[in-house]
């Protein structure tokens, strides 16, 4: 047998087995009586001793102390003991298709991969996202449109993953951070309906040809980026009317901005536009910052991602002009991070996972510790209630109560004194389905 016909036998056995687990586990009416030594709902408020959080369906019904709670007749009840229940968790800046950063092919995926080859890959990610706790996602930019229809797979049940916002292509100026630079002419040329667009009237049209084939919110790069050739990381790339149009014509349509910003100016510039978040912000300053929490738009901080290509950069994987931005921005990050909370800006977890590996995207609740000063509380309400809000979706996910998505996570022991159980999950629930508890095993074993 060659090897391509291995590894074409290895990939339909994964997606077989990836269907298959999506299809044997659906909801139920019978209702389901988790108990855990504690409950945090999300909203920051003090743990619940001795929790239960009860579910019908794909709803939760009640949430309080045992003893408090009624049981419903006939209920299944799952003790998991000293742990803590939480909501399942969000990250707000993921690229769940295509290589990950590391991956041989990840500097040429654009022109040496099959378009549908980052789509494959996407269904290991997503599922090993959902194994780790992330019940959702906001996925903001993907090529060939993989991230929508990952999204669609996932809603209609074909395969296990979390609830998704997909971007499809971010939008940018031609030559810029979200343009496929560094080609020869001709080869890699873009236009608004790729996300590239110049101008006022191209930024518009961008907006509605990804809103047109079914993109829940608009990604753009404001300035430069680390990965990017031939940009600083920090330069301004679109300017205050295009950035405006962006956001009033996402507006029209109901759909919101995050802005990929490192520089300090760019940063300025999204958040004057109204952008809804400022996606990295390495070299924020105490300015932005005062701006950012008057205008109320989040920082969506992607601590994991500077860890990444700083640890890339120091290791050699990444050179030139690429490490020494790395380290820059890795940098700048510790520093921003803390700032915005010194002056109150809403912080929601993001990781950027695909510049690291999928899966891993709790470790971000430590780094918002280790790095931000956050307490292990307001780092899972970054991951939580917080990311509901900005993805707009806070009535029916991020938090535990009554008539709210049954999206529920725990991990062992106490997350307030320990952060890094948010590592560790033991139990995974997406609308009312019991992905993941004490015991179960988990696919997707590629690297």
């Amino acid at each position: 047998m060659t090897f391509p016909t291995r590894l074409s036998i290895a990939i339909a056995a994964l997606l077989t087995a990836s269907v298959a687990q999506a299809q044997e586990q659906p909801a139920t009416t019978r209702p389901i009586v988790l108990r855990a030594a504690r409950v945090i709902d999300g909203t920051g408020a003090a743990p619940i001793a001795n929790g239960v959080v009860v579910v019908t369906g794909n709803r939760i019904t009640a949430v309080g102390r045992s003893g408090s709670v009624a049981i419903p007749s006939g209920a299944q009840v799952i003790d998991l003991g000293d742990a803590t229940l939480l909501p399942g968790f969000i990250d707000a800046h993921t690229h769940i298709s295509g290589r990950v950063l590391g991956d041989p092919g990840n500097d040429l995926e654009s022109v040496k991969d099959f378009d549908t080859y980052g789509a494959v890959l996407s269904v290991v990610h997503a599922e090993r996202t959902l194994m780790a706790g992330f019940t959702t996602i906001r996925n903001v930019g993907s090529d060939h449109w993989a991230d929508l229809a990952l999204k669609k797979a996932i809603n209609e049940g074909k395969l296990p993953g979390p609830r998704m916002q997909g971007a499809a292509h971010s939008l940018g100026i031609t030559g810029g951070h979200c343009d496929n630079n560094a080609f020869k002419p001709g080869l890699m040329d873009g236009d608004p309906s790729t996300g590239i667009a110049d101008g006022t009237d191209e930024v518009r049209a961008a907006v509605r040809y990804q809103i047109k084939y079914g993109a829940d919110v608009i990604k753009t790069c404001a300035t430069g980026g680390v990965l990017s050739e031939g940009d600083a990381v920090g330069n301004v790339q679109y300017g205050l009317e295009e950035m405006r149009a962006m956001v009033d014509e996402a507006a029209k349509h109901d759909r919101k901005v995050a802005a990929h910003a490192h520089g300090t100016e760019g940063i300025k510039i999204a958040t004057r536009a109204g952008v809804a978040s400022i996606e990295h912000g390495s070299f924020l300053d105490v300015e932005g910052a005062r701006l950012m929490a008057q205008q109320g738009t989040y920082l969506v901080p992607t601590l994991m991602a500077g860890e990444g290509v700083e640890r890339a950069a120091n290791a050699g994987t990444l050179k030139g002009l690429r490490a020494e931005k790395a380290l820059a921005a890795a940098a700048a990050m510790r520093n921003a991070i803390k700032i915005a909370k010194a002056n109150n800006v809403k912080i929601a977890l993001g990781t950027d996972a695909g510049v690291i590996p999928h899966g891993t995207n709790a470790r971000e609740l430590r780094l918002m510790v280790e790095w931000g000063g956050l307490t292990p509380m307001e780092a899972v309400v970054a991951g939580t209630s917080s990311a509901a809000r900005l993805l707009g979706w806070d009535d029916r996910i991020g938090t535990l109560g009554a008539n709210k998505l049954a999206d529920i996570v725990a991990v062992p022991g106490d997350i307030t004194r320990d952060v890094t159980a948010a590592e560790r999950v033991i139990f995974v629930m997406k609308d009312g389905v019991v992905y993941k508890q004490p015991g179960t095993p988990t696919t997707a074993a590629l690297p």
